[in-house]
Parts: C-alpha cells; structure tokens; sequence
C-alpha cells in the first residue's frame, strides 16, 4: 500500500478546513464576511480553531490578551533551554463585508503545514506553534492588531478595555459577555517569550504577484501608517424649515475634509482614506448635529505621511473640527536574516520580495523584537477587503507547502 503523499494530504486537509470555516459570519446578499471581535461569529471561530487543534493533539493555550495558541511540543522547556519556539499563524476576523482570505489563509494554512510536515515524518528540535491572533482588523473597536498590540503593550490594557463600539459597548464589557476576566488583559511575557520566531502566511493585498507571475513571494516589510478620527460639531434642525444661509451643516464640512485628504495624498505620493464615518442623527430630513470621521494614511515615506496628517489636521481646524490620533505604527523591517532564510527555502535570489502597505500582527511582533517574517500568496485579483478577495487553491497549496519547507528549516 502507497504511503500518502504529505503535500497532497495537506492541500487536502486545508481544503476541508477552508470549508468548515466557510459559513462562519458569511453574508448571503455579497458573499463577504463580517467576523467582528468578541461576537457571536468570533466564538463560533475559536471553537472551530480550538477543535481543530484538539484534533490534531496540539496543547491549546489563550493568552492574556485573548489570542489563542496551540502547541506541537512544549514551549516552557524550550524556553528552559534557550530554543524558543518557531510560530506560524495569522487572525481570522475581518473587516465589514471583507474577504475570506485576509487572516484565515494563515491560519488554516498553518494547521495544514503542521499536518505536512507530520506526514513527512519531521520530527522538529524546537516546538511548533500555531497562533490565531484576534481582533487583528479592529472593525469593532477601531484599533487594528489589538491582539497582538496588547500581547506585546504597545495597547496598554487601560486603554484598550475603553474603547468603544459603535453600539456603545466597551471592550470591558464585550469581554464580560463573552466570559473572559478584563482585569486578566494585559500584556503577557510568558506568551512572548515563547516565540523565537514566527512567520506569517497571508493573501498578497495587491497586484505584486500577479504581475510576476510567481505564486508566493518573501514579505519584507510594512510602510508605516496610522488612523486618526475626526469630531466636526454642527446644528441639528430641520431640513425642510430651515434656510441655507441659516444652517450650520457638519456634513459640508466632511465633503471638504474628504476631499482634502485626496488633494494632500496626491501632493505627497502617499495613501489617504476616509472610510468610516458617523453621523448623528443620521435622518434623511435632518441637519446633523455632528459628524465623526477617519482618516486611515500611509506610505513607504513616513515623513510624508505625518506631513499630509499635519496638514490635514489644520484643515479640520479652520472647519472648527478636531483631529484625535488612535493608532500609529512606525515603518517595520522583518528580520532581514530570518527574510534571506526564507527566500532560500524557497528557492534563493530570484524568490519575489515585495513590501505591502497593509498592517499584520507580524509587524506588530517585530516591532516588539521578535524575528518575523512574511510569506505572500498571489490574489488575481488585486483586491482586498472586499468580497472579491481571492487566491486560487492551487496557489493557496503552494503557500502551505511553502510554509512546512520554512518551519522544517527552522527546526532543523
């Protein structure tokens, strides 16, 4: 009888897990996702996630800051020995109506690498893990990478336990409702000190590939980039009664500001969008009282993208608004040697090397100092967080055999 073939296996393997996550927070009318922290849709995900790994004998572990983690070894010893472990992972939310592929490729393509590497026969020198970091998109609370942002503190806890939905709710109280202790969020050390390495699986969110040609490239980097809110104060009144020159319409103010971020992204060669907004009272036949905003900015020039911020912000000023920073990262570099390692898994100088312009947990943990790396999978498309998001399975295939050759190396 034929031994099967590890790498065919795996594929098989991570197509049945791409669909047992399929339905999960799936809209009918577009197809896309709505995966939001600490929902009814989230649980559903950790449960899937945890017996995924109780099926594949792995020790589940949850950090103090919610992430879940699951072990093929055992990482206190390895730490004991000064072998720290080698993670691969990602998250598997989303934004509103966003794609199926943006988290959750690294995450089932992780457990799909680990059973790879298993039917090979790899018996790894430093414990394995696989992470499934959560509210890596921040559409609840408007932070992304909280997870990992509170795991590391770069998200002190009492900030992050303030934050507010748009219903109003706190991260504090979502917490509760879900059956979690928020006096437990923090930053966790043990956690950490676990990950020697780690290395994320992710759909390119560009063109990058699909015009090399090549099915995986090598992340080398995450431009830097920010969000900001925007308060712009007005008159609620009536639109029927209520003469043009006698209004003071918030909403005038926003059609300026929206524009203005373009006008300051062009000047400067960066990136500028204003996606979100909140208006109250929100009624087609009222004046709003008020208009909250986002700016989401980045570039691979990060003195661009505080001068369009700077400029942008005395704009809302001169419209009688004000500019409230929420998150900043600064430009991140993956481990250069942990980079070069991973091209040459992949097949040495000419493996792709592409930077993106879309934050992810790894940056976040190099930033922390913690060796990470990326490896990119192509999208046709172009297209992300949108329910036209997408990579072919054969590509998502290379992707896992591409990460079991790089975790084989590490814990060679």
């Amino acid at each position: 009888m034929t031994a099967p073939d590890p790498q065919r296996a795996a594929s098989a393997g991570f197509d049945r897990m791409w669909a047992e996550l399929a339905p999960v927070g799936r809209s009918g009318a577009t197809g896309g996702y709505s995966r939001f922290a600490w929902t009814r849709e989230d649980a559903a995900l950790r449960e899937w996630f945890a017996g995924a790994c109780a099926e594949r004998g792995l020790a589940l572990d949850v950090d103090r800051a919610g992430n879940q983690w699951a072990w093929w070894g055992d990482p206190d010893a390895a730490v004991s020995a000064g072998a720290p472990g080698v993670v691969i992972g990602s998250h598997l939310d989303s934004v509103p109506d966003g794609g199926a592929f943006d988290g959750p490729l690294g995450v089932v393509g992780a457990l799909a690498a680990v059973d790879e590497l298993r039917a090979a026969g790899v018996a790894p020198s430093r414990p394995v893990g696989v992470v499934a970091f959560g509210d890596e998109e921040g559409a609840r609370f408007g932070v992304a990478c909280a997870g990992s942002r509170v795991l590391t503190g770069a998200l002190p806890a009492q900030r992050a336990l303030g934050l507010v939905d748009g219903d109003g709710t706190t991260l504090a109280e979502a917490l509760t409702a879900a059956g979690r202790d928020p006096g437990d969020l923090g930053r966790d050390d043990r956690a950490l000190a676990r990950v020697g390495a780690f290395v994320e699986l992710h759909v390119e969110q560009g063109y990058g590939l699909a015009g090399l040609d090549r099915p995986v490239a090598v992340g080398t980097g995450i431009w830097p980039h920010g969000r900001w809110r925007f308060d712009l104060a007005g008159q609620a009144d009536h639109a029927g009664t209520t003469r043009l020159a006698d209004r003071d319409d918030p909403m005038l103010a926003l059609a300026a500001l929206v524009q203005r971020a373009r006008e300051l992204a062009v000047r400067h060669g960066v990136l500028a969008t204003c996606g979100k907004v909140v208006v109250r009272p929100n009624g087609v036949n009222a004046i709003p009282s008020s208009v909250t905003g986002w700016l989401d900015a980045r570039g691979e020039d990060q003195a661009a993208v505080r001068a369009l911020v700077e400029e942008f912000a005395a704009s809302a000023a001169d419209l009688g608004g004000t500019l409230t920073e929420e998150s900043w990262t600064d430009a991140t570099s993956f481990d250069a040697s942990l980079a070069d390692r991973l091209a040459a898994v992949l097949g040495g100088g000419d493996v792709p090397r592409l930077a993106t312009g879309a934050g992810h947990d790894a940056g976040v943990l190099a930033a922390a100092g913690v060796p990470a790396a990326m490896l990119l999978v192509r999208n046709p498309t172009g297209i992300s967080h949108s329910p036209e998001e997408f990579a072919e399975p054969d590509d998502c295939h290379r992707g896992v055999h591409a990460l079991a050759a790089v975790v084989a190396s590490l814990t060679r």
